[in-house]
């Protein structure tokens, strides 16, 4: 039910809470460790040393910050989230405020899924290539295999995506990952890699990339289940080959660090450094005056969770149908069934 109260109840409560006011955070986001059981080459986050961990309480006032200053989309992330003993307690605190989503590289996903979906709405799972391309990617032999089964278990429980990262080493893959997807019979989710700091840097290359985003975008409109939009690789290729930006709207999403921290300006240019708690600070205040006009041509990045609800438009009919209304029809059809 929890797609409804985000669409519906919560979007009523947003308009409220925003009367009067310009900003406010539509999508959250939330690291639950940095701590990983893999070692992909292009992660910088497994590298780091995590420092305590928020308690299940503090979870819990983080979620009730989000909720009150209008998030209505709840994503987690990590390192591996599954790696936390308390995750079911997080995740059923999140379904009981947002749309919640989980992304899992699906090592530990077969035996788990079962309890975590009754808390989930939508779950990813990291591909990376087919075979021993994943598995050199992600750094652990047998991490292809392993993802495959916990997508195939997963999926009899819940509505299922690959999440597919393009770089130099796996370039080639993209349609392979995509047919994949169909003949596992979930959605795929494909971004474009940005190389962080302190990570290996393998962006893939440019021309490679030119023509990998106009086979999706062909693909897409042939039927493929790609989750991202036709505008959002569209954007991509106005942006970075026709120097037509598109106007970034970071303060649609807010990222929270494993410590509880809000990351700022965004997740890529802070690469995850947080400065205030949640729970300590007035998000919608602290939103309202941060200078985010500074960033809205940054255009570095294509990370879906700040492209799409950037290009989102309420006077885009397609994308309307097709973030709003399937989706919605998606998951009457999936209670019907149950």
């Amino acid at each position: 039910m929890s797609i409804f109260r985000p669409m519906i109840l919560g979007n009523l409560k947003r308009g409220l809470l925003g009367l009067g006011i310009r900003k406010l955070p539509l999508i959250g986001g939330h690291k639950l460790l940095y701590t990983c059981n893999l070692r992909c080459e292009m992660c910088p986050f497994w590298r780091r040393k995590d420092e305590k961990l928020l308690s299940l309480e503090e979870e819990i006032l983080m979620l009730k910050s989000l909720e009150r200053a209008g998030v209505l989309f709840m994503g987690f992330e990590g390192g591996e989230p599954l790696l936390r003993k308390d995750l079911e307690q997080i995740l059923e605190e999140s379904y009981i405020r947002f749309h919640t989503s989980l992304v899992t590289n699906g090592w530990l996903l077969k035996e788990r899924v079962r309890s975590l979906s009754e808390y989930l709405d939508h779950l990813f799972v990291s591909i990376d290539g087919i075979g021993e391309v994943h598995d050199k990617m992600r750094g652990i032999p047998g991490s292809f295999e392993r993802a495959v089964e916990g997508i195939r278990e997963a999926k009899r429980y819940l509505p299922v995506s690959i999440s597919f990262t393009i770089t130099k080493k796996n370039i080639d893959q993209v349609r392979d990952v995509v047919e994949l997807s169909r003949k596992l019979g979930v959605g795929i989710s494909v971004q474009v890699e940005y190389d962080y700091s302190t990570a290996e840097k393998l962006s893939p290359d440019k021309s490679q990339l030119y023509d990998a985003l106009k086979m999706l975008i062909e693909l897409k409109r042939r039927g493929y289940p790609i989750v991202e939009s036709l505008d959002y690789f569209e954007a991509i290729l106005n942006s970075w080959y026709n120097r037509i930006p598109w106007k970034c709207k970071p303060w649609l999403t807010v990222n929270v660090d494993p410590q509880g921290r809000i990351v700022q300006p965004c997740y890529v240019l802070n690469e995850y450094s947080g400065k205030y708690k949640v729970w300590e600070i007035d998000i919608v205040k602290l939103w309202n005056t941060y200078p985010w006009s500074e960033y809205e041509n940054c255009n570095k990045c294509a990370l879906a969770c700040y492209l799409e609800p950037s290009l989102f438009s309420w006077s885009n009919r397609e994308m309307v149908k097709e973030k709003i209304v399937n989706n919605m029809v998606s998951y009457v059809r999936d209670l019907i069934h149950i």
